[in-house]
């Protein structure tokens, strides 16, 4: 694969951009034991550091993605990194919990921007034929930020103090934004577009809908949680019939209702996020409860699952550039069951092999399911909505992570009750976590249908990106 100047810039500062945003929440969950003592926070209002950041990035996820393919993507992308940068600077050098929370909501303004275009940006650059590889390297990059948050945060955190996760993520940023400046240096900046038809008032209600669901479920199996999921979805759904109503949606539902590709990809992917992100959270409970384990040592051992997507990420998309995506997706779906299935037999005596071979048949189907999925997806939609289509897509696996961690504080608090994680309780949490496990076993086992459902990957000719450079 031979890159011009520019597309060596773009890839580059994509992949950075894609290794810092997974590597900063990873890191900072490290550090937040440390904010707490720092500040003196009580467990709800620590909580909030991470729930500020995943709420408003979900918020602004499609609304933005929209803009950008109104304005410009690169202008968005530039400005994103801009936004994350200055919402970091300033988390390092908060001087509260309040404060804190503020800068937090501003890097998840700015990750949403980078989120909704970094995708878009790699396929308005390349030919379809060569999508899939770069999208494997974009992947791998998540994964890598992932696999090393957990290891390079603890450092950081142990020996510079908590400041220094948020100081340390300043250094890729920087170096993306002065990329991404470089690659179109000697671009002329588009004719400035109208934002005349922009959909406000869905992009409110889709906003009020998604806040409305995503806190709902985060507080199962409180009655008020399943009120405030219900109110949540409904407004979701009335934000659908409001979009097939407008003629300029923030979202044009017909990408679902007239698009099978697109609609079940990101069905697969809903799926997937929603049977596999809490995982790792349950694991690292079982390690270090029952096997006395560490979080230093719990979180070399969980390493093992991004590490192996990050491995296979690159050549995954390399092969949904000449075997149909669908296939490879979906058989990456069914390696995660296996690794599901396998992991739900885990009791105090299983032996810490058994976990990481667990844990390397996740990373090996996530890793063959990801990129395939995402270039199903940029394929089979019209390069002037590749912006909602990333967006989309983003929301997909923000929507699942929330939903999959909504659905384990179910079941804990149904099998457990309200009560601590202590010896005696132990027999009881080991039952909670193979009932999780198996639960989304059986999930994945139903989203390997919606990835077979899919057609046959779109196809993109290389003149079909020239005028969407921008």
């Amino acid at each position: 694969m031979k890159l011009d100047r520019q597309q060596k810039f773009i890839l580059l500062a994509s992949t950075l951009a894609s290794f810092l945003t997974p590597f900063m929440g990873s890191a900072t969950n490290l550090a937040l034991p440390a904010v707490a003592r720092a500040f003196e926070l009580s467990a709800v209002t620590l909580g909030w550091t991470v729930t500020a950041y995943l709420l408003t990035t979900a918020i602004f996820l499609v609304p933005v993605g929209r803009l950008a393919d109104m304005v410009g993507r690169r202008q968005i992308f530039v400005a994103g990194i801009g936004v994350f940068l200055a919402g970091t600077l300033f988390s390092g050098l908060a001087f509260s919990g309040g404060s804190l929370i503020v800068f937090r909501l501003i890097q998840g303004v700015g990750g949403a921007m980078i989120f909704a275009t970094s995708i878009a940006l790699l396929t308005s650059h390349f030919p379809a034929e060569n999508r899939g590889r770069v999208l494997g390297i974009n992947t791998a990059a998540t994964y890598t930020g992932l696999s090393l948050g957990p290891v390079l945060g603890g450092l950081l955190v142990h020996y510079f103090g908590w400041r220094s996760v948020f100081f340390f993520s300043l250094v890729p940023g920087l170096l993306a934004l002065y990329l991404v400046t470089r690659a179109y240096q000697h671009v002329p900046s588009p004719h400035e577009k109208s934002l005349a038809g922009f959909d406000v008032k869905g992009s409110a209600i889709y906003g009020l809908g998604l806040v409305c669901f995503m806190l709902g479920f985060s507080r199962w199996p409180a009655a008020y949680g399943f009120g405030l999921a219900a109110a949540g979805i409904a407004l979701l759904v009335l934000f659908l019939f409001f979009e097939g109503r407008q003629p300029q949606p923030v979202l044009d539902t017909a990408l679902f209702r007239k698009n099978r590709t697109f609609a079940f990809s990101n069905l697969a992917a809903l799926i997937n996020y929603s049977s596999t992100f809490a995982v790792s959270y349950m694991l690292s409970l079982y390690l270090q409860y029952i096997h006395g384990f560490s979080p230093r040592t719990a979180g070399l051992v969980l390493v093992a699952q991004p590490a192996v997507q990050a491995l296979c990420s690159p050549a995954a998309g390399r092969a949904s550039d000449r075997v149909e995506p669908r296939i490879l997706a979906s058989a990456g779906m069914g390696l995660t069951v296996v690794g599901l299935v396998a992991l739900s037999f885990i009791s105090p005596e299983t032996p810490l092999l058994w976990v990481v071979l667990g844990l390397v048949f996740l990373g090996t189907g996530f890793g063959l399911f990801s990129s395939p999925n995402t270039n199903a997806i940029m394929g089979s939609v019209e390069p002037k909505n590749y912006g909602v289509a990333s967006a989309t897509l983003a929301t997909m696996r923000m929507v699942g992570q929330m939903f999959s961690l909504g659905l384990t504080m179910m079941i804990i608090s149904v099998v457990m009750g309200n009560v601590r994680i202590v010896p005696e309780n132990y027999p009881l949490f080991v039952k909670s976590l193979r009932l999780t496990l198996t639960v989304f076993a059986g999930l994945n086992f139903l989203g390997i249908f919606a990835s077979l459902a899919r057609k046959n990957r779109d196809t993109l000719h290389f003149s079909d990106f020239f005028d969407q450079r921008q």
